[in-house]
Protein backbone atom coordinates (compact mmCIF):
# COMPACT_ATOMS: atom_id res chain seq x y z
CA UNK A 1 0.00 0.00 0.00
CA UNK A 2 1.11 3.40 -0.59
CA UNK A 3 2.29 6.10 1.83
CA UNK A 4 -0.10 8.92 2.17
CA UNK A 5 -0.38 12.20 4.22
CA UNK A 6 -4.23 11.73 3.95
CA UNK A 7 -5.75 8.25 5.25
CA UNK A 8 -7.80 7.30 1.20
CA UNK A 9 -10.50 6.71 3.70
CA UNK A 10 -10.79 10.00 5.48
CA UNK A 11 -10.15 11.95 1.66
CA UNK A 12 -13.11 9.83 0.27
CA UNK A 13 -15.41 10.63 3.49
CA UNK A 14 -14.67 14.06 2.77
CA UNK A 15 -15.59 13.84 -0.94
CA UNK A 16 -18.69 12.35 -0.22
CA UNK A 17 -19.76 14.42 2.16
CA UNK A 18 -18.89 17.79 -0.15
CA UNK A 19 -20.21 16.50 -2.94
CA UNK A 20 -23.95 14.91 -1.78
CA UNK A 21 -24.32 16.48 1.31
CA UNK A 22 -23.53 16.79 5.27
CA UNK A 23 -22.94 13.18 6.85
CA UNK A 24 -23.74 11.07 4.17
CA UNK A 25 -20.75 8.96 4.43
CA UNK A 26 -21.31 8.21 8.48
CA UNK A 27 -24.00 5.96 6.90
CA UNK A 28 -21.53 4.67 4.73
CA UNK A 29 -19.08 1.44 5.79
CA UNK A 30 -15.99 3.74 4.43
CA UNK A 31 -13.82 1.62 7.08
CA UNK A 32 -14.33 -1.62 4.84
CA UNK A 33 -14.03 0.27 1.41
CA UNK A 34 -10.61 -0.91 -0.59
CA UNK A 35 -8.78 1.20 -3.38
CA UNK A 36 -7.23 1.16 -6.09
CA UNK A 37 -4.46 3.42 -7.21
CA UNK A 38 -3.02 4.90 -10.47
CA UNK A 39 0.00 3.62 -11.45
CA UNK A 40 1.80 6.02 -12.64
CA UNK A 41 0.56 8.96 -10.55
CA UNK A 42 -0.55 7.40 -7.18
CA UNK A 43 -3.37 8.70 -6.73
CA UNK A 44 -7.19 6.72 -5.58
CA UNK A 45 -8.83 5.59 -9.25
CA UNK A 46 -11.56 3.25 -7.86
CA UNK A 47 -13.36 2.80 -4.46
CA UNK A 48 -14.38 -1.05 -3.95
CA UNK A 49 -16.23 -2.78 -0.67
CA UNK A 50 -16.06 -6.31 -0.72
CA UNK A 51 -15.01 -6.56 -4.52
CA UNK A 52 -17.90 -4.14 -5.99
CA UNK A 53 -17.27 -1.52 -7.15
CA UNK A 54 -18.82 1.67 -5.08
CA UNK A 55 -17.21 4.81 -7.44
CA UNK A 56 -14.63 6.02 -9.78
CA UNK A 57 -12.88 8.87 -8.58
CA UNK A 58 -13.12 11.53 -11.46
CA UNK A 59 -9.66 13.61 -12.38
CA UNK A 60 -11.94 16.76 -11.23
CA UNK A 61 -12.31 15.21 -7.80
CA UNK A 62 -16.17 14.14 -8.13
CA UNK A 63 -17.12 10.45 -7.64
CA UNK A 64 -18.44 9.21 -10.66
CA UNK A 65 -21.21 6.71 -9.13
CA UNK A 66 -22.28 2.72 -9.63
CA UNK A 67 -26.00 1.56 -9.10
CA UNK A 68 -23.73 -0.35 -5.96
CA UNK A 69 -22.09 2.78 -4.97
CA UNK A 70 -25.99 4.80 -4.94
CA UNK A 71 -27.63 2.02 -3.24
CA UNK A 72 -24.88 2.09 -0.46
CA UNK A 73 -25.57 6.08 -0.30
CA UNK A 74 -29.53 5.68 -0.44
CA UNK A 75 -28.52 3.75 3.56
CA UNK A 76 -28.61 7.69 4.38
CA UNK A 77 -31.86 9.14 3.98
CA UNK A 78 -29.73 12.79 2.88
CA UNK A 79 -29.16 11.01 0.07
CA UNK A 80 -32.25 11.27 -1.43
CA UNK A 81 -31.40 15.08 -2.17
CA UNK A 82 -29.32 13.44 -4.95
CA UNK A 83 -31.72 11.55 -6.56
CA UNK A 84 -34.18 11.23 -9.18
CA UNK A 85 -37.49 9.30 -9.03
CA UNK A 86 -39.04 8.52 -12.25
CA UNK A 87 -42.82 7.24 -13.25
CA UNK A 88 -42.94 3.47 -12.79
CA UNK A 89 -44.25 3.16 -16.20
CA UNK A 90 -40.82 4.25 -17.45
CA UNK A 91 -38.93 2.69 -15.07
CA UNK A 92 -38.63 -0.72 -17.41
CA UNK A 93 -36.97 1.42 -19.69
CA UNK A 94 -34.34 3.13 -17.77
CA UNK A 95 -33.93 0.15 -16.43
CA UNK A 96 -32.60 -0.70 -20.17
CA UNK A 97 -30.35 2.14 -20.01
CA UNK A 98 -32.81 5.27 -21.63
CA UNK A 99 -32.27 8.59 -20.47
CA UNK A 100 -34.43 10.29 -18.09
CA UNK A 101 -37.25 12.44 -19.80
CA UNK A 102 -38.43 15.40 -17.51
CA UNK A 103 -42.25 14.84 -18.68
CA UNK A 104 -41.23 11.46 -16.39
CA UNK A 105 -39.93 13.01 -13.44
CA UNK A 106 -42.13 12.57 -10.32
CA UNK A 107 -39.94 14.36 -7.88
CA UNK A 108 -36.05 15.33 -7.64
CA UNK A 109 -33.72 16.64 -5.07
CA UNK A 110 -32.81 19.83 -3.92
CA UNK A 111 -28.84 18.81 -4.59
CA UNK A 112 -29.10 18.46 -8.09
CA UNK A 113 -27.35 20.50 -10.06
CA UNK A 114 -26.44 20.50 -13.95
CA UNK A 115 -23.30 17.88 -14.14
CA UNK A 116 -23.80 16.22 -10.78
CA UNK A 117 -24.00 12.59 -10.49
CA UNK A 118 -27.47 11.36 -9.50
CA UNK A 119 -29.48 7.73 -9.01
CA UNK A 120 -32.23 7.47 -10.20
CA UNK A 121 -35.00 5.48 -8.58
CA UNK A 122 -38.64 4.20 -9.22
CA UNK A 123 -41.34 5.58 -7.30
CA UNK A 124 -40.77 2.79 -4.82
CA UNK A 125 -37.24 4.46 -4.07
CA UNK A 126 -35.21 1.25 -5.86
CA UNK A 127 -32.31 2.12 -7.46
CA UNK A 128 -32.57 1.58 -11.39
CA UNK A 129 -29.52 3.55 -12.70
CA UNK A 130 -26.99 6.45 -12.14
CA UNK A 131 -25.80 8.82 -14.57
CA UNK A 132 -25.10 12.65 -14.83
CA UNK A 133 -27.87 15.42 -14.19
CA UNK A 134 -28.21 17.67 -17.65
CA UNK A 135 -30.63 20.39 -16.09
CA UNK A 136 -30.30 21.09 -12.09
CA UNK A 137 -33.74 20.42 -10.16
CA UNK A 138 -35.36 23.84 -10.45
CA UNK A 139 -35.79 22.63 -14.38
CA UNK A 140 -36.28 19.24 -13.97
CA UNK A 141 -39.15 20.37 -12.11
CA UNK A 142 -40.32 23.41 -14.64
CA UNK A 143 -39.57 21.66 -17.72
CA UNK A 144 -42.04 19.04 -19.45
CA UNK A 145 -39.81 18.27 -22.06
CA UNK A 146 -36.25 17.37 -23.09
CA UNK A 147 -33.71 14.56 -21.20
CA UNK A 148 -32.93 15.63 -17.31
CA UNK A 149 -30.31 12.65 -16.54
CA UNK A 150 -28.36 11.22 -19.07
CA UNK A 151 -27.89 7.44 -17.80
CA UNK A 152 -24.47 6.09 -17.44
CA UNK A 153 -24.87 2.72 -15.57
CA UNK A 154 -28.58 1.34 -15.53
CA UNK A 155 -29.86 -2.18 -13.83
CA UNK A 156 -30.11 -4.49 -16.41
CA UNK A 157 -27.95 -2.93 -19.42
CA UNK A 158 -25.11 -2.53 -17.06
CA UNK A 159 -24.15 0.42 -19.41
Amino acid sequence: MQKFLIDPRKKIAANIDAIFGRDISSSMPIDKFEFTFSKRTGRIKNILHNNDLVATLRTDGWLALTIYGAKLLLQSKNFKENCVIVNNDVAEFIANGRSVFCKHVVSCGTNIKMGSDVAVLDQDCNVIAVGKATLSYKMMREFKRGVAVKVRESLKAGR
